[in-house]
């Protein structure tokens, strides 16, 4: 397969990202507030959650197909060569706490690679995977640290309050959002809030939302349902009455008996004014560098939740943007704040728990 590369990537310079004098105040407050959310939610369960993205909906195993004949461009870091490769998904909706499916949330999909093996980020030494975490927004809703730390502080101070109240505060933001998204128009705030609709987890494109170094280059990353069986997913309601985990019953539904293919896709920067490093919030221009694919993932029939997977990966396993390649290392003030928390989150739980975290060296499909 030959893939056509029709824009003028940027070369990174490491000028582009710019690093505030207080940064790491903002990183130290992140992280302090993020500890606030786990010691409450430890408290609550008697049992550490991760301190966002806390439920999780469906764990799944697949393969990679990194794809042939990519340019030079894109043929990069782990997508540098034509490999099948073993990857882990994990599914998960966004607040820090265990909460009723009625709160209807942002959600989040999680991959990591198995058998990726060049000069790693800090940390990571050792190991053989990339981790990419995402969402299914296409920009952050913070343009930087400081702006994440006031919505970060907003989540720890309605943790753990009253589940019946966010239960009718988010069929109230649901209401509003589809009354703006009726008119043309939509709100990530509202949809951050609770007011994302109930929705089939698997029909939704998911994105890193921040770039990240992709080789030579920066780019952001896409993953998109492409197999007709998630496609007739896209923007398919869930029914969550009285089912408090509807979201995960509607992936173990689906996996029980079918499978199912996305493609991976990257956009590649090409104007730094455009397709900024240290605002977040800013929507790269399609139409300037289009989202490109680089691989698929195929995901067979399975089980998509049981103990033994809960034991493997909600438990033991850690996903982190930070744990990778130098090749993709992530870049701007949202994700070079976040790293500490990332860590903390994931040594919170080992301690906690008594489970550590591992990285995994090959599929354990149970």
């Amino acid at each position: 397969m030959t893939t056509l590369l029709n824009v003028q990537p940027l070369p990174f310079e490491p000028s582009f990202e710019q690093i505030p004098e207080d940064e790491s105040q903002t990183s130290q407050a992140l992280a302090e507030t993020m500890r606030s959310i786990l010691e409450t939610t430890y408290h609550d369960y008697g049992h550490a959650v991760r301190g966002v993205h806390a439920k999780a909906h469906g764990l799944l195993y697949g393969e990679i197909q990194i794809l042939d004949g990519l340019p030079a461009a894109l043929a990069q870091g782990a997508f540098a060569n034509p490999v099948k490769l073993p990857v882990v998904l994990r599914f998960s909706t966004n607040p820090g706490d265990i909460l009723d499916d009625k709160v209807s949330a942002p959600r989040g999909l999680a991959i990591k690679m198995i058998g990726v093996e060049d000069s790693r980020l800090p940390d990571s030494e050792g190991d053989i995977t990339q981790d990419f975490v995402l969402q299914n927004a296409k920009a952050f809703t913070a343009a930087d640290p400081k702006a994440f730390l006031r919505t970060l502080k907003m989540l720890a101070a309605t943790t753990d309050k009253a589940p019946e109240s966010k239960k009718a505060f988010s069929a109230l933001l649901r209401g509003v959002e589809s009354i703006v998204e009726a008119v043309g128009g939509e709100s990530g705030t509202l949809k951050s809030l609770g007011g994302h609709p109930i929705t089939n987890l698997l029909g939704e494109t998911y994105y890193s939302v921040v770039p990240f170094l992709y080789g030579a280059y920066y780019a952001k990353l896409s993953i998109v349902p492409v197999s007709p069986e998630l496609t007739a997913l896209t923007d398919k309601e869930v029914d969550v009455a009285d089912k408090p985990d509807g979201l995960r019953e509607a992936v173990q539904d689906f996996f029980s008996s079918n499978g199912g293919t996305w493609e991976v896709r990257i956009q590649l920067a090409t104007n730094l004014e455009k397709m900024p490093i240290e605002d977040a919030s800013v929507q790269w221009p399609e139409d300037v560098s289009p989202f490109i694919a680089v691989a698929r993932i195929d995901v067979p029939k399975q089980q998509s939740w049981s103990k033994r997977r809960e034991a493997d990966i909600d438990e033991g396993m850690a996903f982190s943007p930070w744990h990778g390649l130098e090749a993709h290392r992530p870049l701007g003030g949202i994700m070079r704040a976040r790293k500490p928390s990332y860590e903390l989150s994931s040594r919170f739980r080992s301690q906690r728990n008594g489970c550590p975290i591992h990285e995994p060296r090959e599929l354990n499909e149970n």
